[in-house]
């Protein structure tokens, strides 16, 4: 069975997390938050290697690490929105991976992702041609007015936080990507992409610890989390 790539964007600069070095080279339990997520990724069996996408200035970097755990490491040079880093990744992948070959794709963010969650997410969503790991919502929705007060309690019903990995065909996320930059359109991940161009990607529900590192609090609660598994 033929393993699949992994683009990791890693060329944000972390604003809402403040402080001057970007949030994915932060310290996590001795080393950086962005080697545990790779680390996540490299040990799971069906990943064949790792497109780490920095920013051009990055200097953090430890630009000669060429492997993870045995799994091949290679880098390219983001841009200034997600969607040119993932589009550069996608690029710049091997010729051995095909057009329609599924690539996966994972915050660097996200050091606590499960295999399990992966597992299913391949098994799952790369027959469906394509999909997201995602959790339900589970608590009441507020819609807010200009004054901070509460306009209306939203339905739940239906509604699910998006995570990573997302996993699509190469050339079709490709050409999306491509399509939403053209456009001038900021697309917030890879599957909100594939919708613009008519895609439905399948919701494969992942554990709730699989959190984005946005704010310190969520960095103290990584490592935690990184310490129970």
């Amino acid at each position: 069975m033929k393993g699949l790539w992994c683009v990791v964007p890693a060329a944000g600069r972390g604003r809402r997390f403040g402080g001057n070095v970007p949030k994915q080279y932060l310290r996590l339990g001795g080393k950086p938050l962005l080697l545990h997520t790779l680390e996540r990724l490299a040990v799971h069996p069906r990943i064949a290697g790792l497109m780490l996408v920095v920013a051009a200035d990055d200097a953090s970097w430890v630009h000669g690490l060429i492997e993870v755990l045995g799994k091949p490491l290679l880098r390219a040079t983001g841009g200034a929105e997600r969607a040119d880093s993932v589009l550069a990744g996608l690029r710049a992948l091997p010729a051995s991976v095909a057009a329609a070959d599924a690539v996966l794709v994972h915050d660097a963010a996200r050091p606590c992702v499960r295999a399990a969650d992966i597992t299913r997410l391949i098994a799952e969503a790369v027959p469906a041609g394509g999909g997201l790991l995602a959790a339900p919502l589970r608590d009441t929705l507020k819609r807010a007015g200009g004054d901070g007060r509460v306009l209306a309690t939203e339905a739940r019903e239906a509604r699910w936080r998006a995570l990573t990995p997302q996993v699509f065909p190469r050339a079709a996320l490709e050409a999306a990507l491509g399509a939403a930059v053209a456009d001038g359109i900021a697309v917030t991940d890879e599957a909100m992409a594939m919708e613009r161009v008519g895609c439905a990607p399948l919701l494969v529900e992942g554990s709730e610890d699989n959190i984005k590192v946005t704010t310190p609090a969520d960095l103290a609660l990584a490592e935690f989390l990184l310490q129970r598994t």
